[in-house]
């Protein structure tokens, strides 16, 4: 079996209260009732023979309904979550409107064993965050990112 890998993109801004990431909530019945470590940046799944980037430009688009922004952006490198999947991220210096955002969505089956299907946006929304309060909901690995961020944008 392959490693699991993502790719994603993390837009930031600069405002009068410091920078700010742009981070989805995890969609589905496990993260309905989670804050804390459901948060995420923006990002999915890719085969061995895609391009990372390429990847992170799709998935935001597949993510969020919208175009990936243009722009100058530089490499986050990687992390490793706990769950054994390898994400890697990009940083973009951009302003979106969340109430733009148009989620794709996932089926799954729910409630578990019931034979139904269900489906589900993939973010089920977005928000602006200060790095210190991003830090705190993010999932745990990807802070990483913002420690990252705060180094190059500092």
């Amino acid at each position: 079996m392959t490693a699991r890998r993502s790719a994603g993109l993390l837009l930031f801004r600069h405002t009068a209260d410091g920078t700010e990431v742009l981070l989805g909530h995890m969609g589905g019945p496990y993260f309905a009732k989670k804050d804390a470590g459901a948060w995420t940046v923006p990002k999915g799944e890719y085969e061995p023979d895609e391009p990372a980037w390429e990847a992170a430009r799709r998935e935001f688009r597949e993510e969020l309904g919208v175009a990936p922004p243009d722009g100058e952006a530089f490499a986050l490198g990687e992390v490793r979550q706990t769950n054994g999947k390898t994400v890697t991220a990009w940083a973009i210096e951009a302003d979106l409107d969340p109430a733009v955002i148009e989620p794709g969505t996932f089926v799954m089956e729910w409630p578990p064993r019931s034979g139904r299907t269900r489906e589900f946006p993939e973010l089920d929304r977005v928000a602006w965050y200060g790095l210190d309060r991003a830090r705190e909901l993010i999932v745990t690995a990807q802070a990483a990112f913002l420690d990252r961020l705060a180094e190059h944008s500092g």
